[in-house]
């Protein structure tokens, strides 16, 4: 079986920068968030053949006092970036150091692809390593997914060249991938990452790869039962099961799929619900992408944006399905941000679960982007906003403005819409959360300013305060998309 090994030399990025609390603390009132924020990298690329200065879609991961943040510096139009950037917190959140992977762009200047794209993040306690997993692009022949990559850090700032999971073949397309490892030491498969991915060129087939070495060398790459999606999650059980929820290639419907051995085979998709969405204004590329994560228990969450507890499909809710299983899945739930006759447009959820608690006290933790009025046009105001629940979804706070106040032409300019990103991320200390998004100002010249920020102090739960629930909201009879649903499978540049 074909394997790939992870190169000896070691690098640390040429623009690695430390940024202290007070020298890029923001004001509240530069973008109307109800708690400070701190701006905790910069695009310093200057290559004209992307924008600049942008970074999107975010995803991060904790550990201990340690927050690993990874995300797309530089954005093409057409897809990918200029290299995948970091920002590391060793101190819960207090001071933050970023800079860019090595080996992967030739761009950034130590790599040999043209572009960088999908990132992911997770710490694998077994073999103490962090991992990001990168969709590495090559523009030979069309901008398209040619390599999944797995760079690996002691510390989360000083960076190998990554390792191979897979080089496309010749004609193929990947896509979507995302990483996670098995960190429970009663499971016969302790230290287990598992890599999810599709491949468009062959109608967004899903494949999995399996390390056992912590992300030094993978298995050639398996099926997972012949099915089809894009955006898998892997999310491993206390018993070593893998559960991989997923949307379908057309992004209508939400699926899962699992492994009980290892990732040695994995099983067709099941269906969770369909997707019933709204076309979200604002010219946004706003896609019904799911977020997951797992409890204690290893009780599975997702959530993603739905409109079918708005009359006529006028909006988005955050809606919410879980598992224990990975097979059978609860009936969808509204997660009750604002009433269901606000004219408020939720999507791009980040899910955060405390892995030391589960089912009625499970601590769950989500942001989401959002525009007060949905049927926004030339007046859409891009936010942030921040809800949290301490018993496992029953009932949830009162959210919180992180950011808002963003025009979306403030955004970098993508062939399916302005982008802040496909998903973002929110990371749990507890009953302490720290979001990492995307914020943006109005561009100087021709220069955006977009850029990733995190909550400057972290979200506690309240002790006292109000509690929503949705427990008597009911989904709209014969509740549709109000588009026509996608016929094509979807890829990263939005064709």
């Amino acid at each position: 079986m074909p394997r790939f090994t992870n190169p000896n030399n070691r690098f640390v990025s040429n623009f690695t920068t430390t940024f202290m609390l007070l020298a890029l603390l923001f004001a509240v009132s530069l973008v109307n968030a109800q708690v400070p924020v701190t701006q905790i990298s910069t695009d310093t690329f200057t290559n004209s053949t992307s924008q600049h200065e942008t970074e999107v879609e975010p995803a991060s991961y904790s550990f201990g006092s340690t927050i690993v943040s990874v995300f797309q510096i530089g954005r093409f139009t057409d897809g990918g970036a200029s290299d995948i950037g970091f920002s590391t917190s060793t101190n819960g959140g207090t001071t933050w150091t970023h800079g860019n992977l090595p080996g992967i762009t030739k761009i950034e200047g130590t790599g040999t692809y043209d572009r960088a794209s999908d990132t992911s993040v997770i710490y694998n306690q077994k073999f103490k390593l962090w991992l990001v997993e990168t969709l590495a692009l090559s523009e030979s022949g069309g901008v398209h997914g040619a390599a999944v990559l797995v760079s690996s850090s002691t510390d989360g700032i000083t960076w190998n060249n990554p390792a191979t999971v897979s080089i496309v073949e010749s004609g193929g397309y990947y896509d979507k991938p995302w990483i996670g490892c098995d960190n429970h030491s009663s499971s016969p498969f302790y230290g287990n990452c598992y890599v999810e991915w599709d491949d468009f060129s062959l109608g967004d087939f899903i494949q999995m790869s399996t390390s056992t070495d912590g992300g030094k060398t993978w298995s050639a790459k398996a099926q997972a039962g012949g099915g089809f999606g894009n955006g898998g999650l892997p999310l491993v059980q206390p018993n070593g099961t893998v559960i991989v929820p997923i949307d379908d290639q057309f992004l209508s419907s939400t699926q899962a799929f699992k492994s009980t051995n290892g990732g040695a085979s994995w099983s067709s998709p099941v269906s969770i619900s369909s997707i019933d969405e709204h076309g979200v204004a604002g010219g946004m590329r706003a896609l019904p992408e799911l977020a997951a994560q797992m409890d204690a228990s290893g009780k599975v969450y997702v959530v993603w944006a739905d409109c079918r507890f708005r009359s006529g499909c006028s909006s988005n809710d955050i809606v919410m399905s879980t598992s224990t299983d990975g097979t059978t899945w609860s009936t969808p739930v509204r997660i009750p941000i604002d009433a269901v006759t606000s004219t408020v447009d939720h999507f791009t959820p980040g899910l955060a679960i405390d892995a030391k608690t589960a089912g009625s006290t499970a601590h769950i933790a989500l942001t989401y982007y959002f525009f007060p009025k949905a049927s926004c046009t030339s007046n859409c105001s891009l936010s942030v906003g921040y809800v949290a629940s301490k018993n496992g979804g029953s009932t949830w706070t009162k959210s919180v403005l992180l950011g808002t106040g963003i025009n979306p032409n403030w955004l970098p300019s993508t062939t399916s819409g302005q982008m802040a990103g496909d998903y973002q991320s929110v990371s749990l200390f507890g009953t302490h959360a720290r979001g990492v998004f995307a914020l943006a100002q109005a561009p100087i010249g021709s220069t955006l300013q977009e850029e990733m920020f995190s909550n400057t102090t972290a979200l506690s739960e309240p002790v006292d305060g109000p509690e929503f629930s949705s427990a008597n909201d009911k989904p709209v009879p014969n509740a549709h998309s109000d588009h026509p649903r996608r016929t094509t499978p979807y890829r990263d540049d939005g064709k």
